[in-house]
């Protein structure tokens, strides 16, 4: 009984992880396909959000809505700090 615990856990995790470090892309069509199925509104109100694609400021520089925030300009001073050990 308790390897089957284990077992269970570590596939849950497996399947958290894999989601996580999917593309997004992958991500959604795969919500999509889970929608067309028949699932408790807990699960498809997480897939139903999974499908949405991602805002325009997710902090990615690709999405093309870059050009229109401003860049900082100028000379920016860095200061290093000595470690006292």
């Amino acid at each position: 009984m308790q390897s089957l615990v284990v077992a269970l856990i570590v596939l849950a995790c497996s399947a958290y992880a894999a989601w996580t470090l999917m593309p997004s892309a992958l991500r959604r069509s795969l919500a999509l396909r889970a929608l067309k199925m028949s699932l408790p509104e807990s699960l498809a109100r997480a897939f139903r959000k999974a499908a949405q694609p991602a805002g325009a400021c997710g902090g990615c520089d690709n999405c093309g809505d870059a050009k229109d925030k401003p860049v900082a300009t100028g000379v920016q001073k860095i200061t290093f700090h000595r470690r006292l050990s």
